[in-house]
Order: structure tokens, then sequence, then C-alpha cells
């Protein structure tokens, strides 16, 4: 038995059940692994030794909560005393992990970036280094690839924190190429973002940390800045051309964010893929043009395959020549998330984009706890966002091909395609089935006023400065109700809208 637990019930009535308090024992190299039903909330405290929850340190005697059904793992490397207080639906210790091989492909990628950055600064190699090197060191560009249920953001998670944790000054640039994830942004979204401290884990909400939208400017989350492009679908199949050509912009802004900044580009690329580019279907023959769109954009030299041997053997095949393929174990603690999970989750994020979100301790605990690393969740994570009514003119609205795209292959024989599935359709929020009710729409930054061509499909190539909702159309008066994250004038601008619906 590689842990051991004493139960302690609570001193008072006032204190419910799922507030007693139980203390776990860990011996090194293992791990206190959780699942949390809808409405409940856990909170872990280190009490001595050294623990870590997805790569990020927690620090000794500071209670920590985890709410909206989040699933996660507190490991130890040396050894440590837990105090939990809670009711999870699941709760164990498990002795098998893949930390240890984690850990190797987290030193290994280390090596490269002392590499690439020796480079930078011009200082010579060591013996070792010229053994190893068989040209110029290229800094890690990781391309993180796995079927559905097999861990691959958590895998991103901690080679990110174990990177911002080395005190090197590292900040590597986490791309989240899953359109089913929101990231920093709304589901649907693809954003990269640059870290330089470690991405808290306490809900699923918000996978990747947060960024503030309306919040105080204090909380250190507010200092991230992704870079987001909308694709509008949870699904890489209701579009594919669309994703590839996002991810192609997406490469090309973080390569330029790079080119000026030559220690974050030494600090190395990890992306997170959506689970379809491991899928193998006739139905997907995408995946193989996205990965390589990944590929291409990003200048991946590395690719991790998670607990996937034919898909390992297909990337050997593939790219093995010019790039470093690894197999690396699926952790055992991995849920099987089903679709209605995975739907709730998507609820999560746009309602915490909107609103924040703050988890209730539970009953009987103070408010002296931190969520994602804030030691105030009441004042920095509860949002404020605006509502207000605009005119129909005020704000031009596209979706990009049609409603529901039809794979080419479903068409009939010889029928060609009567609108492309890259071609802005304007959007009449006046005309009957417009489908803008609950309809997300992501507010694109203004054309850059250097370039004079306009052309066609230029909505597709700006990026993301936020999000909107409508939740009300007043057709009469050609009028509707917005509900932003923070005010501002919607005069002049465009939106695009997708297929994901607000849900209250």
């Amino acid at each position: 038995m590689s842990g051991r637990q004493h139960a302690e019930e609570p001193q008072s009535e006032a204190a419910s059940a799922g507030a007693r308090s139980r203390e776990w024992v860990l011996e090194p190299e293992t791990e206190y692994r959780f699942e949390l039903d809808p409405g409940t909330s856990l909170i872990i405290k280190l009490v001595c030794g050294h623990a870590e929850i997805f790569g990020a340190e927690l620090a000794e005697g500071k209670p920590y909560a985890f709410g909206s059904e989040c699933k996660g793992a507190v490991y130890t490397w040396q050894g440590c005393t837990l105090e939990v207080i809670g009711q999870p639906s699941t709760e164990y210790i498990s002795e098998e992990t893949p930390m240890s091989a984690y850990a190797n492909v987290h030193m290994a990628l280390e090596r490269m970036r002392v590499r690439a950055l020796r480079v930078v600064h011009g200082s010579p190699p060591s013996s070792n280094e010229e053994s190893e090197s068989d040209g110029d060191p290229m800094p890690p560009r990781v391309l993180v690839l796995g079927p559905e249920n097999s861990g691959k953001t958590t895998v991103c998670k901690i080679l990110t924190n174990y990177a911002v944790r080395m005190g090197q000054g590292w900040s590597p640039m986490f791309v989240n190429v899953d359109p089913s994830e929101g990231g920093w942004a709304m589901p649907g979204a693809i954003s990269a973002a640059s870290l330089d401290s470690p991405i808290q884990s306490s809900s699923p909400a918000s996978t990747l940390g947060s960024t503030a939208t309306s919040a105080p400017m204090h909380i250190s989350s507010n200092s991230l800045v992704p870079i987001t492009y909308w694709y509008g679908h949870a699904e890489t199949r209701r579009n594919p051309l669309l994703l590839d050509r996002l991810i192609r912009n997406l490469g090309e802004n973080v390569a330029e964010r790079l080119d000026n900044d030559a220690e974050g580009r030494a600090s190395g690329i990890i992306i997170d893929t959506p689970s379809s580019f491991a899928a193998s279907s006739a139905a997907n023959d995408h995946r193989q043009t996205l990965i390589k769109a990944c590929v291409d954009a990003f200048g991946i030299n590395v690719i991790l395959v998670v607990g996937h041997e034919k898909l390992n053997v297909e990337m050997q095949r593939a790219y093995g020549n010019r790039i470093t393929v690894v197999k690396i174990p699926k952790s055992g603690g991995v849920v099987e998330l089903d679709a209605g999970y995975r739907e709730r989750v998507r609820k999560y994020q746009m309602h915490n984009y909107m609103y924040g979100e703050v988890i209730e301790a539970p009953a009987g605990l103070g408010a002296g706890y931190l969520q994602a690393g804030e030691q105030t969740p009441d004042l920095t994570h509860r949002l404020a966002p605006s509502s207000s009514q605009v005119a129909f003119g005020d704000l031009t609205i596209y979706r990009i091909g049609e409603e529901t795209m039809a794979p080419t292959s479903a068409l009939p024989i010889g029928a060609a395609r009567v609108v492309s599935e890259m071609q802005p359709l304007l959007v009449d929020p006046g005309q009957p089935g417009s489908a803008l009710y609950n309809a997300v729409l992501a507010l694109l930054a203004p054309p850059n006023p250097d370039e004079s061509e306009r052309y066609d499909e230029e909505v597709l190539d700006l990026p993301v400065i936020g999000f909107l909702v409508v939740t009300q159309l007043d057709i009469p008066n050609r009028r509707m109700t917005i509900l932003t994250p923070s005010q501002g004038s919607l005069t002049g601008r465009t939106a695009i809208m997708g297929s994901l619906e607000w849900q209250e």
C-alpha cells in the first residue's frame, strides 16, 4: 500500500459531512487521484513534504480549491502528507504513474533549450553538446498527439510547468489547436500564449489558467495576452479547410512574436491537439492535412505520441526521417469522458469567460483558500459582464461557409458546392433563420491600416480580440441585446458567428 489515510470528523455540527477532513500520506513517486461530481468542491492542503499538480508546485500550508467536475492528481517525487476536505466521487492513491517518462522528456527538451540559448548568447558549447549536435541547435517545438481520453492536455501542462519552474527564465509558447476546448478563450477558438509562470489547475472551466477579461488588473493571470483565431465549431470535421488556414495564420503570428524575442524563441513551443488528429477513419481523412499544417506552421522538430502504437508508427513513417518521434505512456489515471461531460465543460468555459468562476468551498470552511493560485477568488474570479443594445447596422456579422457544411463526398454525383467552405457570408439579423439568438460571436481586430489591398476572405485572417453573445433580438426595432465582458462601442466592428450557442 503506497498511502495511508486518516479521517478526522468535523468538530462542529455546522460543518456538514461533505467537509469532513482526511489525511493522506503519500510515499515517494506516488499520486493522489480524485474526481468530482457536479456541484461539489474539494480543498487540498499540503501539510508537509513536496507535491505538485500537473507539474505546478503546491505551497505548503495553503488550501487549494477545486470544482466544476475537476479530475486531477497530486504527485510527489519525495513523499508528502495531504489534508483533503470535501467528498470527491472517486479518490485513491496510485503507485503506477508515467511521471518518470514525462520527466525524461522534459530533460531532453531542456537540453535543447540550453543549446539554443547558448547560440543566442554566442557562448561556446560544452564538449558533450559538440558530440550530440548534428547542426544548428534548435529549441524544442513539440507537437503532442494522442487519441481521445489519453491525457494530451495534461502532458502539455506538465512539460510547460516543468520548463517555467527551472529557474532559467524560460517562457515557452503554449499553443492550443483543439477547438473543443476554450483554452484562454471561448470553445471554438484556437490560441497561443507565452507562459512565464506555472499553469494552475482548479477547474476544467479554465483548464489552461485564465486571462481576466473584466477583472481587477492586479491578478497575475491578467498578464497573459493570447493570440486567438476563431474557428467557431467544436469538431474539426465541420470545416477542416478553415481550421487548416487558421492554424497557419496562428503559426505566422507566433513566429512574428518570437522573431523579436530571442530568449522566448529558445524556450520553445508546446502544442496541444484535438483527439481527431489521432482518429483514423474514412470520415476523418482531413487529419493528416491538419497535422501537416501544424508541422509546417510551427516548424515542429519533436512529435510526442501519447499511448497509441498505431499512430506512433504512422508518424514515424511520415516524419521520422526529419523529426524526432517519441511514444510516451498514457497515465492510468486518465478518466474516460463521455459526450455529456464534454458538453457541460464547454458550458462551464463559456460561463467562465463572461462571469468568471468562484469555487464555493465545502461547508464549514472559511474563505482563506487559493483558487488558480489567487488568494482572494471572490475579488479576482468574479467578473461583471456588460449587457447593452446595439442597432443591427452597428455590427457587421459573417458566418463562414454554409451553416451545415456537408462533406464533398456526400454531395450528389456531379454536383458542385455552391458556397465555398472559406466564403464569408453576411448575416442579416432581421431575417428569419439567422440563428443569431444565443449565438456566440467572435469580435475581430480591425484590418491593418498599412495594407491597402482588401480581399474577399480578409475576415479569415484577422485575430480575435474578444467574444460577444446575442441574448435578445428585437426584429421590429432592428436592435439586439449583446452580452460582453467589458463596455465599449461596437459601431463599425466586424464579428463572426459559428455553430456554438450560449447556455445560461
